[in-house]
């Protein structure tokens, strides 16, 4: 099976060994989406970070020349569960029509001190 590392000019470099995602057998599998813009820094705020994370995976979705709406799985990782509410509206609002099956689960912490990750399957 072939698979073909995504990986756009301008994003945010991974901070580990790892593709920040993956297109193979009619998938994109997306790598956890830390806040990180292009200058590296973290917004404040669950609803801010949010949608860092889920700008950062459109671009890797455009990439491997699909978008959100071809996202059919989530997994959300938030430091807080207090912060699902601000979490959920903010995420509500990239995927308007049909939501993918989702998970979400509180972590004790996150890299460089982010309160949120998301990653995801969609179809390629």
């Amino acid at each position: 099976m072939k698979q073909e590392a995504i990986s756009p000019a301008g994003a945010p470099k991974p901070i580990a060994p790892y593709s920040p995602a993956i297109k193979a057998a009619g998938l994109v599998f997306v790598s956890g989406q830390l806040p990180v813009d292009r200058s590296g820094a973290i917004p404040e705020g669950m609803a801010a970070q949010t949608r860092q994370c889920l700008e950062n995976m459109k671009a890797l979705l455009a990439a491997a020349g699909c978008g959100l709406d071809s996202v059919v799985k989530c997994t959300v990782f938030i430091t807080n569960m207090d912060d699902f509410g601000t979490m959920n509206e903010a995420y509500g609002k990239y995927f308007p029509d049909t939501p993918p099956a989702r998970s979400t689960v509180e972590v004790s912490r996150l890299a460089r001190g982010a309160n949120v990750e998301i990653e995801a399957i969609a179809l390629a």
